[in-house]
């Protein structure tokens, strides 16, 4: 899943950024509205955590401009007040949730997780293919009974090739999808953490290179 995180507190910003990269999202941050719009229009986001009074163009602004252009992006709005008038103006904007500051990491997390599955069809608790079971909420994988210790990418692009179900998976996809706007993408990264998790998951191999088009779990 990849997340845009739009707050002008750097230091709240980074921290959830922070968080979130260690629970295996790709995560990209602007600090104002205009940056936030720019990175909209240049990635593809699950999930859009925007703080209501952003600098520049105000959050208002940018939440109103992500439904104007249809952009498949789900909106979590944050905001320092709490009154029942604000909540229900920041909704009526478009954003699909609400968040009141300050707020514990873990219902922010969790509430960014529920909006990514409705960003796209459901997914089950356990993603199982060739074998191999994916548990998301305790980000633990298993082959044929045995535990696999995964890094955080290694998880991202193993969960995107599961939920593909058998098609082919672009390395630009998933450097879309597990990585975020920092990665170089003429980068290796893709190969080599392909390399380091197929080593792990064992013999015989599963994940399939599609010359010219991708991987895949078959």
């Amino acid at each position: 899943m990849r997340v845009l995180i739009a707050e002008d507190e750097r230091m709240l910003a980074d921290s959830i950024a922070e968080g979130l990269r260690g629970e295996a999202l790709a995560v990209d941050v602007a600090y104002d509205g205009e940056a936030a719009l720019e990175r909209l229009t240049v990635h593809d986001y699950d999930v859009l955590v925007l703080d209501r009074d952003l600098p520049g163009v105000h959050g208002d602004e940018v939440c109103g401009r992500v439904v104007e252009q249809g952009l498949m992006v789900r909106i979590l709005m944050l905001t320092a007040a709490s009154e029942v008038r604000a909540r229900v103006a920041g909704l009526s904007l478009g954003a699909d949730d609400y968040l009141p500051k300050p707020f514990a990491f873990e219902e922010l997390l969790a509430r960014i997780h529920a909006l990514g599955r409705r960003a796209r069809p459901a997914d089950p608790p356990l993603l199982e293919r060739a074998g191999v079971r994916l548990d998301w909420a305790h980000r633990q994988v298993f082959r044929e009974g045995r535990y696999v210790p995964l890094a955080r990418k290694e998880f991202g692009v193993l969960a995107e090739l599961l939920r593909a179900r058998g098609a082919v998976v672009s390395a630009e996809a998933l450097l879309e999808k597990v990585w975020d706007e920092h990665i170089d993408p003429f980068t290796n990264t893709v190969r080599t953490t392909m390399t380091k998790l197929r080593k792990k998951l064992g013999e015989p191999q599963i994940i399939e290179t599609v010359p010219g088009s991708g991987y895949r779990i078959p």
